[in-house]
């Protein structure tokens, strides 16, 4: 079943490709720490919003901790949206799962600097240039990333 939604989860992000000039966000992470888009030029940045009770988001975090790990001093940055949910919960999470990404405590407000959050998780995908190429809805793998951005860099 968990490769069932992988494979689910790679056409999606496929599916859901999108061009736009983002709007810049800027969150404030755990450790009080500015997550600003233009902050991060040069490199993809993911944002990953989520929830403690969320059992996909749940199942997710791994994966993206992985990612994060193998890109984040070369090309690619997670940043993790906690959403409804308590610090307490989100800190205790946090440490319990071993999360190396930035996680920002936010709410569907700031959630609408980057876009519209209907289900849990959602992940939006900037691109190098701060452009906002692709989000999904829905269950993400390190796989169906790792490939989309491959995709998209061999096509320059």
């Amino acid at each position: 079943m968990a490769l069932l939604f992988r494979l689910l989860g790679a056409a999606l992000l496929m599916c859901c490709t999108v061009v736009a000039t983002a709007q810049p966000f800027e969150f404030k992470d755990m450790q009080g720490n500015a997550q600003r888009l233009n902050d991060y030029r040069g490199k993809w940045v993911l944002v990953n919003f989520w929830a403690t009770w969320c059992p996909p988001c749940l199942e997710e975090v791994p994966d993206l901790v992985a990612l994060h790990e193998a890109h984040k001093k070369t090309d690619l940055v997670v940043i993790g949206v906690a959403l409804d949910s308590t610090e307490k919960s989100v800190k205790a999470f946090v440490a319990k799962r071993n999360v190396t990404y930035p996680i920002v405590l936010g709410d569907y407000d700031m959630a609408e600097q980057v876009g519209q959050i209907e289900v849990l998780p959602t992940s939006y995908l900037y691109n190098p240039q701060g452009e906002l190429v692709s989000y999904q809805e829905g269950l993400l793998s390190r796989e169906s990333v790792e490939s989309y951005i491959k995709s998209k860099s061999n096509k320059k």
